[in-house]
């Protein structure tokens, strides 16, 4: 089970190394930025970038902490990644500059002059057996018993 130390320690790490899937199977490890987004992980990233690719051709992930080069600092976690509607997107980019600062609004102020405001995604990562599962689990297994 996932519980929410996992979570928020994930969440409050300057970078979370998010492994995605090739369609052969291999496994292609990216550090990224991450937030926190109330049960979930958020990330953000250029749209046509190859991990977007590889989270619409499979949801499954896999994170972990880690630094800027992608060296793991902790245990891989399974989870689901969902690419989110731009509309939410921005909702993102604000949580980002809370948590970067000044380097957090350099970034994505280059990166929407470089692309527009279409030019990047918000992914959401929720953590496979998290306390929703567990509590969705439990109230059937109690009705189950009834």
């Amino acid at each position: 089970m996932t519980d929410s130390g996992t979570l928020d320690r994930l969440g409050s790490g300057k970078y979370l190394l998010v492994t995605t899937y090739r369609k052969d199977g291999r496994t292609v490890p990216t550090p990224v930025w991450t937030v926190r987004d109330g049960d979930a992980l958020g990330v953000w990233t250029v749209a046509d970038s190859g991990k977007v690719k590889r989270i619409r051709n499979r949801a499954e992930v896999l994170v972990a902490p880690c630094d800027v080069r992608g060296n793991r600092s902790g245990e891989d976690v399974p989870a689901r990644a969902e690419i989110l509607p731009h509309e939410q997107t921005g909702r993102y980019r604000d949580l980002l500059k809370r948590k970067y600062g000044l380097l957090g609004r350099a970034t994505l102020l280059g990166s929407r002059l470089r692309r527009g405001a279409e030019g990047t995604v918000a992914i959401r990562i929720t953590l496979e057996g998290g306390a929703d599962e567990a509590t969705a689990d439990e109230g059937t297994a109690a009705e189950g018993t009834a």
